[in-house]
C-alpha cells in the first residue's frame, strides 16, 4: 500500500501529531513500509495454526475472599524514606 502524502497529513491530523511539512516525504516512505509490512502478514496462510491457550473458553479458578490487613506494615514501612506513626511520610504538596 502506497500513502500519498495527504494520507500521511490526514492520518497526523487524525493522531493529533504536529508534523512540519520537511518530514512528510520520511514519514510516507516510513508509513508505506509499514502498512506494506502489514499486507505481508495479512497474506500468511495460518488455517494450520491451532489458537492461543488464552482465548480458549476456560473457567476461573476462585479463591475465598478474605479481607485482611496484609500483616506487614513495618516490612512496607521500611521502604519508607520517612515513616511516622505508622504511616508514609510525604512532602507537603499544597499550601
Amino acid at each position: 500500500m502506497s500513502l500519498t502524502h495527504a494520507d500521511v497529513k490526514k492520518i497526523a491530523k487524525l493522531a493529533r501529531i504536529r508534523i512540519e511539512d520537511a518530514e512528510v516525504p520520511k514519514l510516507t516512505q516510513e508509513l508505506s513500509g509499514i502498512f506494506n509490512w502489514i499486507e505481508q502478514l495479512a497474506a500468511v496462510n495460518i488455517e494450520s495454526v491451532p489458537p492461543m491457550a488464552g482465548v480458549g473458553d476456560y473457567t476461573l479458578r476462585f479463591r475465598e475472599d478474605n479481607v485482611t490487613d496484609g500483616g506487614n506494615r513495618d516490612a512496607v514501612l521500611a521502604n519508607a524514606p520517612e515513616a511516622s506513626f505508622g504511616c508514609f511520610v510525604v512532602p507537603r504538596v499544597v499550601e
